[in-house]
């Protein structure tokens, strides 16, 4: 059959379901993937024939994105911060919006940490809580290659995708298996602690995609309606017991709770308060500051 006979099928079966940009998307994303062809084929080989054998696992993952199965969970991989990561049912399929926390980090620490940085080149630490597939950690580590790091979540079966994630982008992260909800002791004080918690109340399923909903853990997506801090509440109190002096906290937000986080560092004595905009233009990132 011709490719682009089968993209027609794609958009003849999907564009009820996605808008048709997205299912281009769809369509080029498994074409790579299985066919280890370009996005640009069709335009170079619009005539381009594809074997019986090569079209059975593109009208597989068709069948899967109709029942609204996340392209990044058929084809076991995503990228961020421009990392390969490996992602499957156990965990959160990384967000842009989650790069922007990273890069954050990363500019501040080339700035005005920068002395810092440079003065503890063996001993910087950062721990990064409910790592999920160690996005956040593994792009610090590649960044900052000075740092030592730390990722933290309750599921084994996450940790487990972290470690993959790790070894496939040849970085070395400390595994943390506990429940940042009980009470957690651990011997190393950090200069930054980082965390993208559950923030997602259960009323504000209604706004959440199929895909997101049937697919994605919702260990690591939902709150209580009546206590939606609940995780920010933990991560605060660990964090001014094991942050160094001025050192730096900071967290992805829900963007409709962003004044109600703001004040809960501002409660528990975090300085330097700052609260930034994601590109969509919602209050989504969340620094403090511990005293010295």
């Amino acid at each position: 059959m011709l490719l682009r006979e089968i993209k027609n099928i794609f958009h003849l079966e999907l564009d009820e379901f996605y808008p048709q940009e997205e299912v281009d998307s769809f369509f080029y994303i498994l074409v790579e993937h299985y066919l280890d062809l370009e996005r640009f084929v069709l335009a170079m080989q619009p005539d381009l024939i594809i074997s019986k054998e090569d079209e059975q696992p593109l009208f597989e993952a068709l069948a899967q994105l109709k029942l609204n199965r996340p392209v990044q969970y058929i084809i076991g991989k995503t990228t961020f911060m421009d990392l390969d990561l490996y992602v499957d049912e156990n965990v959160l399929i990384p967000r842009p919006e989650t790069e922007e926390l990273v890069r954050w980090i990363i500019g501040e620490c080339h700035t005005e940490l920068v002395e810092v940085c440079h003065e503890r080149k063996r001993d910087l630490k950062i721990l990064d809580i409910g790592t999920g597939t160690g996005c956040i950690a593994i792009s610090l580590s590649k960044n900052l290659p000075h740092a030592d790091v730390f990722a933290l979540d309750i599921s084994e079966a996450a940790l487990e995708v972290a470690q993959r994630n790790a070894a496939l982008n040849k970085v070395e992260i400390t595994l943390v298996n506990k429940d940042i909800l009980e009470e957690v002791r651990l011997e190393e004080k950090f200069d930054i602690i980082v965390s993208n918690p559950p923030y997602v109340r259960e009323l504000e399923k209604k706004e959440m995609s199929k895909n997101v909903l049937d697919y994605e853990p919702d260990l690591a997506l939902f709150v209580p309606n009546d206590n939606p801090l609940l995780f920010y509440k933990s991560i605060v109190e660990f964090s001014q017991n094991n942050l160094k002096p001025e050192g730096e906290l900071y967290l992805e937000i829900n963007q409709y709770l962003a004044e109600e986080t703001q004040l809960l560092l501002d409660a528990n004595n975090f300085q330097d308060i700052e609260l930034r905009k994601d590109i969509f233009g919602n209050q989504r990132m969340l620094k403090g500051t511990l005293p010295s």
